[in-house]
């Protein structure tokens, strides 16, 4: 997509668009609000009094130069209310000046105040945003330590079970050696008897009638007895 060449002012130099600045306004207390309403309020009238103190002393100052030329009671008294106009109205401009003063220290104390509670507010969001932070990682490093726990201890199983099995493999292979070598002899045995001669079945009876007869023993001789008890004369 081609881009369109920017017009050149009078001065040859190209205009570049100024993005607006966003004006943030931060919101006011109620408290800093009261007291920058209360202290406005006795600025004007400290400026409306300070006025009529200077308004009053201009015409003091009038009344005493008419009495020194005139010296009249007239004037005289005239003087005397001027001045003691110009007391009331210093006295007055005096209050106001120290209400100022006062409302301008409550207002601080409310600045103050609200600056603490706007930096209460800025920590704690701060403190859940770090909380959160350090939860996720907690959840995250608990999920990486639960892999590597369970990786080790699976080779570690493994391992155990390779040892049981080839420890069963061996009794196993045992048994199996124990059972071919029993087997062939079973077979050797059978084999050996199929090879065999069958011996004559008469034989067989006759030798097993003989068994069965049973044996006689034979008496012992009897002694020839001479008379009068002698034995007899051996033959020469």
């Amino acid at each position: 997509m081609a881009r369109t060449a920017k017009k050149p002012t009078a001065n040859g130099r190209t205009k570049r668009k100024v993005a607006a600045k966003k004006t943030t306004t931060k919101s006011i207390s109620p408290a800093i609000a009261k007291a920058q309403l209360g202290l406005a309020k006795l600025q004007a009238s400290l400026k409306k009094e300070s006025s009529a103190v200077s308004s009053a002393r201009k015409k003091a100052a009038v009344a005493r130069k008419a009495a020194a030329k005139a010296k009249t009671a007239v004037s005289k008294r005239a003087a005397t209310a001027a001045t003691a106009a110009v007391q009331k109205a210093s006295a007055k401009a005096a209050q106001l000046r120290t209400k100022v003063k006062a409302e301008s220290v409550a207002l601080q104390k409310a600045k103050a105040l609200d600056a603490v509670k706007q930096a209460e507010v800025v920590a704690k969001s701060n403190a859940d945003a770090i909380a959160a932070k350090l939860e996720a990682k907690a959840t995250a490093d608990l999920k990486k330590a639960a892999a590597a726990f369970e990786k080790k201890w699976k080779k570690a199983r493994a391992a155990v079970n390779a040892k049981k099995v080839k420890a069963a493999a061996k009794k196993l292979a045992a048994k199996v050696k124990a059972a071919d070598k029993k087997a062939k002899a079973s077979i050797k045995a059978a084999e050996k008897k199929l090879t065999a001669k069958p011996k004559k079945r008469r034989a067989k009876k006759a030798k097993a009638a003989v068994a069965a007869i049973p044996t006689v023993k034979k008496a012992p001789a009897k002694k020839k007895v001479t008379k009068r008890g002698r034995k007899p004369k051996a033959k020469k």
